[in-house]
């Protein structure tokens, strides 16, 4: 997949989170990140469309074919972070893409945050292709010395929606 990017709505480079990252850059070829932390806290939080940083980033989701939507769960939502920035795609950023959510979470109780909290943002973004939500719990995760450990389980459940989003491509 040479044209898939990661919207990555974590708010730590700690975070289990971005265990899913690092998995899926090494899994996907020429694959872009967009790190939500690591934009201008500033103009996320002014809405600022016009900084450099922020229009370079929108233009990695309008290039992309696949856009692969990581978040933690707080509150049985997604991260406030990741709302931010997607408030600063534009009404129709997602139209046309393949969008892949995948959200990590504490507990059970919050599996249902990808159905009713991120997809209908998704789809007021204009996608309409939005593969199967992936829900992980976090003890799936560990934390080694310098990276993370994902269960194998889990490893599966990526790889399909991964190959599912390139086999939709492929047949473009």
């Amino acid at each position: 997949m040479s044209s898939t990017v990661i919207i990555n709505g974590t708010n730590s480079s700690f975070s289990r989170v971005n265990g899913v990252k690092s998995y899926i850059e090494q899994a996907v070829r020429d694959i872009k990140i967009i790190d939500i932390y690591r934009l201008p806290a500033q103009d996320l939080l002014s809405a600022n469309f016009n900084h450099e940083e922020i229009i370079a980033a929108n233009q990695l989701v309008a290039d992309a074919e696949v856009v692969i939507i990581l978040t933690p769960v707080y509150k049985a939502a997604y991260s406030g972070i990741l709302k931010t920035y997607l408030d600063l795609l534009p009404q129709k950023g997602l139209e046309n893409k393949i969008v892949i959510p995948i959200a990590v979470g504490g507990t059970l109780h919050h599996l249902l945050a990808i159905d009713y909290a991120l997809k209908p943002v998704l789809a007021s973004l204009g996608a309409t292709q939005i593969l199967q939500g992936i829900y992980i719990l976090d003890r799936y995760i560990k934390k080694a010395a310098t990276d993370f450990v994902i269960d194998e389980e889990v490893i599966t459940r990526i790889d399909n929606q991964l190959k599912l989003a390139l086999a939709k491509i492929t047949v473009h």
